[in-house]
């Protein structure tokens, strides 16, 4: 069986153990998994195909925790933040797919990189936020998102506010969902998402499944504060790797 996006049994390999660590990562803490993802891809191949499978993944983990999350979502703040994805993720989508390979790692670790360091300060807003400055937050998050990482705009911003570690989870999951499911049809429109993706989502659902279900439970043992600190370094070390990498590919 040839295995999808011309992937050696090695690379096949690398990938999948990341899908799983990030797959458990956002069952503990509602994000990160794209972006961990992303960026361990970056480093073993080019990373812009597996964007839709990401994805995809996004939105079948979300089926596998809604009954836990359901009563803790902030459907306000959602739907603000939404609003503003879907208006910058039209031109964002067509920038991501002009570039090549190099500038897309160079772009997606950079990125992650900035946001990690935003994570890492402790940055707090010190006055209440309204619906224009949500929708502010899902404009910066859709532009993000053509690189898959646009969770991470929306975790920093909702880091920095006093919420519950089961609000802050349940909110971020179901906003993911909403804008992966926004992003997908325009990655088909460019040519993104093709038989490849269907057979990279067959072979990842069940590190899925078991991955969610690992984090969830160690969600409900431990601190989420701590595990975020965890996952926010190792989004750093990906990032840098990256930029190491494509900068020495030009």
């Amino acid at each position: 069986m040839s295995l999808p996006f011309d992937l050696g049994p090695g690379t096949a390999a690398a990938l999948a153990i990341a899908l799983l660590g990030a797959a458990y990562v956002r069952g503990y803490s509602g994000f990160g998994f794209s972006a961990i993802f992303i960026a361990f891809a970056a480093l073993v191949t080019n990373p812009l195909p597996l964007i839709p499978v990401v994805f995809a993944c996004e939105i079948l983990m979300t089926a596998f925790q809604a009954r836990g999350i359901r009563g803790h979502v902030d459907w306000r703040r959602v739907l603000y933040m939404l609003g503003g994805a879907a208006v910058a993720l039209p031109f964002s989508v067509s920038v991501m797919l002009s570039v090549g390979a190099d500038t897309a790692r160079i772009i997606i670790s950079t990125i992650i990189l900035v946001m990690s360091l935003i994570l890492l300060t402790g940055w707090t807003l010190q006055r209440r936020i309204g619906a224009l400055g949500h929708g502010g937050v899902g404009m910066i998050s859709g532009a993000c998102n053509s690189a898959g990482i646009g969770g991470l705009p929306v975790a920093a911003f909702m880091s920095a506010q006093p919420m519950q570690a089961a609000t802050f989870r349940a909110t971020m999951i179901v906003y993911l969902t909403g804008l992966d499911m926004i992003t997908l049809p325009l990655l088909w429109a460019g040519g993104l998402v093709t038989w490849d993706t269907a057979i990279g989502l067959v072979m990842a659902f069940p590190l899925l499944g078991l991955g969610v279900w690992l984090g969830g439970r160690q969600f409900l043992s431990a601190s989420p504060s701590t595990f975020r600190r965890f996952a926010v370094m190792l989004l750093m070390t990906l990032s840098v790797l990256g930029l190491l990498r494509a900068l020495k590919g030009h």
